[in-house]
């Protein structure tokens, strides 16, 4: 044995092979679309071989990385552990449930659930954005237990999106309150309001709130909200049809510093 470790990681449905050392740092990643093993260092190049090799199909190179950029290596110096880009939509629902699954059978469902299938369907929509040069955090965590549902970071700025399940529901929003079917109106509409500041004051750089209803029945604005853009989660594609205002080199710089769990830890 080498000491190394192969940590495998799937989003936007490609799939990396990242080789770790025992302290959990990166020093080289298998690129199965690409065949190309990206080596940082040539001096464990037989070791990090030796570790892929049960998963090497086919023709591959081998090398440094083509051109590896500020943002890229930042990433890569991340221990896995502290890395948010592969977070799942929901991720922090996915692992409460899994945890505690609730009764096998109860009178009503279990919102966790719901809210997990609205978080699970407005992530899966921001992802598609990705080749419109966009990046999007999943469940970012912010102190105290609370946490930025999506993140989106792109050329048209960055977006702390709430996503909340409304399916065949009428919504009313009259700010600052949001009334679901026949619940009782929510102050909903100040804490989208706050995540986005907290995550503003984080990043030192501009983020604004979104509220994404899953489904809903009908949408009424009694006026427009404050700051926070009302969107169905059918028109959130419509965020990379707005006016750029970051450049690409920003769009990954913001990402490499958002993805780090360490940025987070002290924010807000």
């Amino acid at each position: 044995m080498n000491g190394l470790r192969v940590v495998p990681t799937r989003r936007h449905g490609q799939e990396r092979l990242y080789v770790c050392l025992r302290d959990g740092r990166n020093i080289a990643w298998y690129d199965r679309e690409a065949g190309r093993v990206n080596l940082l260092s040539d001096d464990r190049r037989a070791d990090v071989l030796e570790a892929l090799g049960p998963f090497l199909t086919g023709s591959v190179t081998v090398g440094p990385p083509p051109v590896p950029t500020p943002a890229e290596l930042a990433r890569l110096a991340l221990h896995p552990d502290d890395d948010l880009a592969p977070n799942r939509p929901g991720e922090a629902l996915l692992v409460a449930l899994d945890r505690d699954p609730g009764p096998a059978h109860r009178l009503r469902p279990d919102p966790r659930r719901r809210a997990l299938e609205a978080e699970q369907t407005v992530g899966d929509a921001l992802d598609r954005l990705d080749g419109a040069g966009w990046h999007t955090l999943h469940s970012v965590p912010l102190p105290g237990g609370d946490r930025v549902h999506h993140l989106a970071i792109g050329p048209a700025g960055l977006f702390a999106v709430h996503a909340v399940y409304a399916r065949r529901q009428r919504v009313l929003v009259a700010d600052p309150t949001v009334t679901l079917g026949r619940r009782d109106p929510c102050p909903l509409l100040r804490r989208v309001r706050a995540d986005a500041d907290r995550a503003a004051h984080t990043l030192t750089a501009e983020v604004r709130p979104v509220l994404a209803l899953v489904g809903p029945a009908d949408v009424r604005l009694v006026a427009a909200p404050r700051e926070v853009r009302v969107l169905r989660d059918t028109e959130l594609a419509g965020l990379a049809r707005l006016g750029g205002v970051l450049k690409p080199a920003d769009v990954e710089a913001l990402h490499a510093l958002a993805r780090d769990r360490g940025t987070w830890a002290s924010g807000g």
